[in-house]
């Protein structure tokens, strides 16, 4: 077991996430139903990643990929980083639990050339590619690396173009937005 690791620790961050939201009603409109609404004073949202041993040396392989990122802190079991100016935390908790694709960090890209220059940097050095712009890199997390053109023809008014724009993606490794393009183009 990690001695440093400890239940009751995981326990109050547990608390912690399940409070992220405050409950409130208008009293003036009893009609309203009960909604949740994040705060002024709510907790900050920073995704938490668990590796091994190499915290450190994967925040600093992301730092290197994305623009304003850099490790914040880092001491031999917790690493602080920011990607692109989002807070992320990463562990070095030792073998008793694995990354998963349950997990994926979304990358909106605005083009092409983008797609490719953070798919290729975050395969560097052994990554994975799967399917639908997804990713592993080394470290195996998952990542998605989508053009903002992809979201708008699933997202599209009509629904033919939807199914050509799915039907595309569904046979792509890395997206490609010129065969996006011709897909959704092409009269069936």
């Amino acid at each position: 077991m990690f001695p440093l690791l400890r239940l009751d620790v995981l326990a109050a961050l547990a608390v912690s996430a399940a409070t992220l939201f405050v409950t409130y009603s208008d009293p003036e409109e009893t009609s309203k139903p009960v909604t949740t609404r994040p705060t002024a004073t709510s907790p900050t949202l920073t995704p938490f990643l668990w590796f091994e041993s190499n915290a450190e040396e994967a925040a600093k392989f992301y730092c290197s990929i994305f623009p304003n990122s850099k490790v914040t802190k880092s001491t031999p079991q917790l690493v602080e980083f920011t990607l692109n100016g989002r807070s992320f935390m990463a562990l070095n908790g030792g073998p008793h639990y694995r990354l998963t694709a349950a997990y994926s960090t979304f990358v909106a890209c605005e083009d092409q050339a983008e797609v490719d220059r953070y798919w290729d940097a975050l395969l560097a050095g052994g990554g994975k590619p799967t399917q639908c712009g997804w990713l592993e890199d080394r470290f195996g997390v998952s990542w998605q690396i989508i053009p903002k053109r992809l979201m708008e023809l699933l997202e599209h008014r009509d629904a033919a173009t939807r199914k050509r724009a799915t039907d595309a993606m569904m046979k792509m490794i890395k997206i490609d937005v010129a065969e996006l393009e011709r897909a959704v183009a092409a009269k069936r």
